[in-house]
């Protein structure tokens, strides 16, 4: 079963008409390559392909100077995260006049990748992130969010072989992924942060406790929480604050990207072992927020998280279209309004606060505050 995405389709034909260099970024195997095989077929003109990860392609761009240069149409550069050293020729060739060539560039989104694209390309590159399965690829919550959006997880033909699949990610990503990508530490200390990140997941980030855990310094954790953030398998939503009466949290909350990932770190396999276990509501709440992310189609760093030290809190928070929205999740049939809705809904003028919930009605739960099945989200967001 292949699932098309239109979507991410249309949004990368634009970027194409607009830049000379594109960077379609996501984690291993979330289905780049996938997607841009399907751009392919459905453009007319020349593609060029390189699969960096082929030692045949790798060889055919042994002197990129040459190579590169005679091209026309779209060019793809498939890994190219393996082959960093090209990035200042991509510079000198997007600048030529009339754009003989665009490129296409798939990347894991390592911290090399990022640095190279941002400072030799300013200017001359568009990023497109691509996250996993939403609710605009796939309509079945339930298996969404106990399998993931990783493709070969979500459309796996049992349980068993979804969870093969995802366990046999996890152990490549830290074996052989992440030393490839030039990270030193041995992947057993990797699997262990990233495991205790699994039972953090929905709560702020404490450097300190990570840092007695692992027996390393503050600044370490961090190093490996960034790691982990770069690679699009961690999601740190960072805390909103401004100059308002209450003290305010300023500590990201941290979560496990994908959803299915988390529940392999944490060994749940079904439903059931998922709706009885201690970190299903934060699960829930993780899972709802990739969800809003991809029905607005902004980027996790366009959302924040509000706390205060008074306990008043609010799940996410974003300004689109110019207006302030919060949004607060329960894994409830009957969601309530609280004293902290009330109050973050006062601090941060919200023009609207949405009550994502896992009903199937959407009602008014007071002045501008709006109950929100999550199977609504793209009706009610796009």
């Amino acid at each position: 079963m292949q699932v098309q995405r239109p979507h991410h389709l249309r949004r990368l034909t634009q970027l194409l008409q607009a830049s000379p260099v594109v960077a379609l970024l996501g984690a291993r195997q979330i289905g780049k390559s996938t997607l841009a095989r399907q751009l392919v077929a459905a453009r007319s003109g020349s593609t060029t392909w390189f699969d960096l990860e082929d030692p045949a392609d790798l060889a055919r761009l042994a002197d990129p100077g040459l190579e590169l240069p005679r091209l026309r149409g779209l060019v793809v550069l498939d890994e190219i995260q393996r082959l960093p050293e090209v990035f200042p020729l991509l510079r000198v060739l997007a600048d030529r006049p009339r754009a003989p060539a665009r490129f296409l560039v798939l990347g894991s989104a390592s911290p090399e990748l990022l640095r190279q694209t941002s400072e030799t390309l300013a200017g001359r590159v568009a990023f497109h992130d691509l996250d996993g399965f939403g609710l605009r690829d796939v309509r079945d919550i339930d298996r969404l969010w106990l399998r993931g959006g990783f493709p070969r997880s979500y459309v796996a033909r049992s349980s068993g072989e979804s969870r093969r699949w995802r366990d046999d990610f996890i152990r490549t990503f830290l074996e052989r992924d992440l030393p490839a990508f030039g990270n030193p530490l041995p992947s057993v200390t990797m699997r262990r942060f990233w495991t205790m990140l699994a039972h953090w997941h929905g709560q702020l980030w404490n450097a300190a406790e990570f840092a007695r855990s692992f027996g390393v310094s503050h600044t370490t954790v961090g190093r490996y929480l960034d790691l982990l953030t770069s690679h699009f398998v961690v999601r740190q939503v960072r805390p909103w604050f401004e100059n308002v009466r209450k003290r305010q949290v300023r500590s990201p909350k941290v979560y496990i990207a994908d959803s299915g990932i988390l529940h392999a770190l944490l060994d749940l396999n079904d439903r059931e072992t998922l709706a009885s276990h201690p970190k299903v509501g934060a699960s829930w709440e993780g899972f709802v927020i990739q969800q809003i992310v991809h029905a607005t189609g902004k980027r996790t760093e366009d959302y924040y998280h509000w706390s205060t030290y008074t306990g008043a809190e609010l799940d996410l928070f974003a300004i689109l279209g110019g207006h302030r929205y919060g949004f607060e999740i329960k894994r409830t049939s009957a969601p309530r309004l609280t004293p902290s809705m009330r109050s973050a809904l006062e601090t941060l003028e919200l023009h609207r606060l949405y009550v994502v919930y896992p009903g199937d009605r959407q009602f008014r739960m007071a002045e501008s505050v709006e109950a929100l099945p999550v199977s609504r989200l793209l009706d009610e967001l796009s």
